[in-house]
């Protein structure tokens, strides 16, 4: 789906949480690399000191990004914008490492929190990267691992 399309529909309100999905260009699996993958988490961590967002859990794949998070101040865009360009800037490289885009989802008052977090935690699991979510080590969640 192009990105023009992602963003039909598109609201972006402080304190509403959102679960973000965001891609590598080519899909390349620039991730699996673990300075890759530090340089990406520092990057969500900067979005949370920055007063942009609430980390509320996240799984850093091999060539993609789950993120749920509860935005703080500004848009979705720019929140994003400041992760994909700070950890490509910490990356390095030739090229965007990023996809145009991303895709989000609202979370609704009455979809459990928790749930959605466990759901996202065992994407490496489904992966198959490892055989429970507390063993993937590109992974983090505000509640821990008793959900």
């Amino acid at each position: 789906m192009s990105s023009s399309k992602l963003r039909l529909g598109r609201v972006s309100l402080p304190d509403h949480i959102y679960s973000i999905t965001t891609v590598t260009a080519g899909r390349a699996p620039l991730f699996a690399q673990p300075e890759n993958a530090a340089a990406l988490i520092e990057a969500l961590l900067d979005c949370e000191l920055a007063g942009i967002s609430h980390n509320l859990a996240w799984v850093v794949m091999p060539d993609h990004l789950h993120w749920l998070l509860q935005l703080q101040s500004g848009s979705l865009g720019a929140c994003l914008q400041r992760l994909k360009s700070g950890s490509a800037r910490s990356i390095g490289g030739v090229g965007s490492i990023w996809q145009a885009g991303y895709h989000d989802h609202a979370i609704r008052r009455d979809e459990s929190l928790r749930g959605v977090a466990n759901c996202l935690l065992h994407n490496p699991v489904r992966a198959g990267l490892c055989e429970r979510p507390q063993d993937y080590p590109y992974a983090w969640c505000r509640w821990g691992w008793q959900l």
